[in-house]
């Protein structure tokens, strides 16, 4: 049976009277390009530190492709690439140098540098190399931190809000380079407040809240959860108008200008008698746009009923 790329087993992490991660259990699969989600102080960096031995579990276990964090940990090291959140770099040393020193902490020498040369080229780093890192703009030292990751070639790349802060050209270029390492066999682990990339990239979904496993299904499933559609129409009157229908009134989330907003029950409410209401209230239709639901939508009904009490969460 083959392990999976991360197992966590009934974590608990307390900080003093807070509860940071209740008993969370659950599997990654080797290959998979997978999102974890969750509000802030839901306690998805708890988790994250814990995995990379920064942070001690207060109980539970957590193994990389098998190997203990805490009695197996230089295997688990190893195996494990993390891009964390905050930019932490050494301002003493070029990128180059940094990323060869971080090659010889992984018990890496000299037969990675072409690696290091190639992920500084894909991380359109390759003019940078011999720049004091703090030269460097937020952007570029986000790229070196990605590359930080990786000078070991580990099998599991963690990416802790990795395009927090940057701009579209570079966060695209990320999300290539990442399908890239996802597509060669790396097990990507993506943590993003930008829900759009999750549902971009990602192949299977899971979503904590306050310290707890909500969700953890595939990405296709969890859309498919949604029982609404949206429909935009953009309205110019016809002479006298009249009152909209009853069973149109009842759809209409907000109007905008001329423009009406409506939320659909999928496979009980059907456009064409939506605009056949419009249309009998004297109405002529400009135009039409229909959405159908997105992460985001799913994300906020999960998480917005638990996420009114937070002050005695830790951000996480």
């Amino acid at each position: 049976m083959t392990e999976p790329a991360i197992s966590f087993k009934n974590v608990q992490k307390r900080y003093a009277t807070t509860h940071a991660l209740k008993g969370v259990s659950f599997d990654i699969k080797r290959g998979e390009y997978f999102g974890l989600l969750g509000p802030n102080g839901a306690g998805k960096s708890t988790l994250i530190s814990i995995t990379a031995g920064l942070a001690q579990a207060s109980g539970g276990s957590v193994a990389v492709l098998g190997h203990d964090v805490v009695t197996d940990y230089r295997a688990a090291r190893r195996a494990l690439g993390v891009v964390p959140q905050e930019l932490v770099y050494d301002p003493f040393f070029s990128v180059r140098e940094m990323l060869r020193l971080q090659a010889g902490y992984q018990g890496c020498g000299k037969e990675v540098w072409p690696w290091i040369d190639e992920l500084l080229e894909r991380l359109e780093l390759e003019d940078k190399g011999a720049n004091s890192i703090r030269q460097l703009s937020g952007g570029m030292k986000r790229r070196v931190l990605i590359a930080q990751a990786l000078v070991h070639k580990p099998e599991v790349v963690i990416l802790d809000e990795p395009t927090a802060g940057v701009d579209v050209e570079l966060r695209r270029t990320l999300w290539k380079f990442t399908r890239d390492l996802n597509a060669a066999g790396h097990t990507i682990v993506l943590t993003t407040h930008y829900l759009e990339e999750a549902e971009e990239l990602c192949d299977r979904i899971g979503i904590l809240n306050h310290g707890e496993l909500q969700v953890l299904e595939d990405k296709a499933a969890l859309l498919g959860r949604h029982p609404y559609r949206f429909l935009s129409l953009e309205l110019s009157a016809q002479g006298e108008t009249q009152a909209l229908p009853d069973h149109v009134e009842r759809l209409v989330e907000a109007r905008r200008g001329d423009t009406l907003d409506l939320k659909l029950r999928q496979g009980e409410d059907f456009i064409g008698e939506v605009i056949e209401g419009v249309r009998g209230a004297g109405y002529r239709i400009v135009d039409v746009h229909t959405r159908e639901p997105s992460l985001e939508n799913i994300f906020v009904e999960l998480t917005m009923d638990k996420d009114q009490n937070t002050d005695n969460e830790v951000t996480a």
